[in-house]
């Protein structure tokens, strides 16, 4: 047996005759009547009651009928299920994401056009730093990440560059700069910067320091975060200043008020990270979606 006489089979009891069938199979009706003979030969069981004028169901034809359309519908949803895979429009895709990146508006717009290119896709998100995102691209526990470089097994993960996101100066309101639109790090030399660990971001904690370098300042460090957004409620509680990231400042606007940086500014680099190992269709589609998005900016 094979799918084809399923077919057969499914063909016959619906149009109720041999003739039908075989036209609307495209075959001659002398090889079908042959193959369903051998069918039910085969099963051990007759299928049909060949009449003068077509044929109709046994009860067991009628018992297994359903049977056999499941099989072809299970055939056809193989076969649209691996075509899907195929274009990348099926499947399931786990999406890590470095601190603060859910906050681009470019993220969520991301997100809903590819659903809306891909609806069967089931994606999955956690946020975490980009050394424990690149370790778990790894270990295959994630299929793509939204990271800020560098990374630190460059041999094994694939660094396709984004965006440069502008940076903020973050402020306890109240300060005596709160009214300044904008502000040069020179006029903060003295106020205690409030950083995350470097491990959790090597690349942005290392461009911060280096434009406070380049501004001729060495910052005293105050309180350390316990990641990028963290920063915002100890700047709330007036511990210190901040150089965050642009896209933070709709975090505990009530608290904090956000400066623009004249130059030497740093810059927030985000990144897509891949395994270098061959990628799947359906990760190449979203990695082709975000920088296409990321490319053309957000509608306004």
């Amino acid at each position: 047996m094979d799918i084809r006489h399923f077919r057969y089979f499914v063909a016959v009891a619906e149009t109720g005759s041999i003739t039908r069938a075989a036209e609307r199979l495209g075959i001659e009706q002398p090889p079908l009547s042959q193959q369903l003979k051998r069918l039910e030969a085969t099963l051990g069981v007759s299928l049909f009651r060949r009449q003068t004028r077509g044929v109709t169901l046994t009860e067991e034809g009628q018992a297994l009928l359903p049977h056999a359309r499941l099989i072809l519908d299970l055939r056809q949803q193989f076969i649209a299920q691996a075509h899907g895979l195929a274009r990348g429009e099926k499947g399931h895709l786990r999406i890590g994401l470095a601190g603060a990146v859910p906050l681009l508006p470019a993220m969520p717009f991301a997100i809903r056009h590819f659903r809306s290119i891909a609806p069967d896709v089931t994606l999955s998100l956690e946020e975490s730093n980009t050394p424990a995102l690149c370790e778990a691209l790894r270990a295959h526990r994630i299929d793509i990440a939204i990271l800020r470089p560098p990374v630190s097994d460059p041999d094994n993960v694939q660094v396709i560059p984004l965006l440069d996101e502008p940076t903020l100066i973050a402020l306890p309101k109240g300060h005596r700069f709160t009214h300044s639109a904008r502000l040069h790090l020179q006029q903060l030399a003295n106020e205690p910067l409030i950083i995350f660990p470097r491990e959790l971001g090597p690349g942005f904690y290392d461009a911060i320091l280096a434009a406070y370098q380049n501004a001729g300042i060495t910052p005293p460090l105050g309180q350390q975060a316990p990641q990028i957004a963290g920063t915002i409620p100890l700047v709330a509680a007036g511990l210190g200043i901040s150089v965050v990231p642009q896209s933070l400042h709709q975090l505990h606007t009530g608290g904090v008020t956000f400066h623009k940086i004249d130059e030497p500014a740093p810059y927030a680099t985000i990144a897509i990270g891949l395994r270098r190992e061959t990628t799947s269709p359906l990760v190449e589609l979203f990695s082709q979606t975000l920088q296409h998005i990321f490319k053309e900016g957000v509608p306004a």
